[in-house]
């Protein structure tokens, strides 16, 4: 078992991990283990030039396509993903193949569901507006909206849904959601109303917030046709995944103002680039992906991650798998 610790390589990619001090530097040295430290996240054309030299890969949003994975056997593994977004992993192909995918849930929630409220605040309340003009040395005063008695609407009601209507709660919106899978006890508990369809709470919300997976149905959720069923000036925050939403379709409604305000922790293309038409539309505020990158929560999903590894290596069961391989 030594020997094979030895011998064991390790793609670590995740540069929230890279960048964070914390324990987790410790708990990954400790293991004796070659790792290669990259900056992901990496497209499919990087992955390919390095694939078939790692056991195990330690990473963030990475391209793993079956052309990546096919490459990276027989070597391959385990491959341990820092975080719950599984889009840019090809689960399906890597079940089929026997490699086991350990991810991170229960971590992040909270600091996301804080960076979602630091979003609808900044553009509610026309933070970040005043802001852009002192830091021009004007000194100009625009007017918000109170959030209190507006109505939200939550888009994926699962841990960082759950605590972004907690806090909604707290801040006196009326909170609706939708979700296939429906918490009716947290649901009463919290005064969450359920909605049948998303396209019934886009269309009464005043904010929507959207925390949902990136898959076939939620891919361009928000588009031209979903937009126009909105209500004058609704704000929309994204810390799902920035493909959930139509880019061109989106900056439009901005523009032309039936969209009062759109935040976002993501884009459709990271990084993006310079000229994406996101950084120079009006009433927009984008970070840098980093709602769940607070020491606190960095060091979490990094332990987590890395302890997932450490169990496939010495033949333990992970903390959590999110794929079932075949007997």
């Amino acid at each position: 078992m030594e020997e094979q610790k030895m011998n064991t390589r390790i793609l670590l990619s995740t540069t929230s991990y890279q960048d964070t001090p914390g324990s987790h530097h410790d708990l990954l040295e400790s293991q004796g283990w070659d790792i290669v430290r990259l900056r992901g996240p990496l497209n499919e054309e990087q992955m390919l030039e390095i694939a078939g030299e790692f056991d195990g890969f330690l990473c963030g949003d990475d391209d793993i396509t079956p052309a990546v994975i096919d490459k990276s056997l027989p070597r391959l593994k385990w491959i341990s993903k820092y975080g719950i977004g599984l889009d840019k992993i090809d689960k399906e192909y890597a079940t089929s193949k026997g490699i086991p995918i350990g991810f991170t849930p229960g971590v992040n929630h909270t600091t996301v569901a804080e960076h979602t409220f630091g979003l609808v605040l900044g553009l509610t309340k026309k933070i970040f507006e005043s802001v852009s003009y002192t830091s021009k040395g004007e000194w100009k005063r625009p007017t918000g909206n109170e959030i209190m008695g507006k109505t939200l609407g939550i888009v994926g009601l699962g841990r960082i849904g759950k605590e972004v209507a907690i806090r909604a709660g707290a801040f006196g919106m009326n909170v609706q959601a939708f979700d296939v899978f429906w918490d009716e006890s947290f649901a009463a508990e919290h005064g969450v109303k359920k909605c049948p369809s998303v396209a019934e709470l886009l269309s009464t919300s005043d904010v929507v917030s959207l925390h949902c997976f990136l898959d076939d149905v939620t891919r361009g959720m928000i588009n031209a046709s979903s937009i126009e069923t909105m209500k004058d000036g609704v704000v929309i925050i994204n810390c799902a995944r920035g493909e959930v939403v139509d880019t061109d379709a989106l900056v439009a409604a901005l523009n032309d103002g039936k969209v009062g305000g759109y935040g976002a922790d993501v884009l459709d293309v990271e990084p993006p680039p310079s000229d994406h038409p996101l950084f120079s539309t009006p009433n927009t505020a984008i970070t840098t992906h980093i709602g769940s990158r607070t020491y606190e929560s960095v060091v979490r999903q990094a332990t987590k991650a890395t302890q997932n590894l450490i169990n496939y290596v010495n033949g333990v069961p992970p903390i959590a798998q999110a794929n079932v391989l075949p007997e």
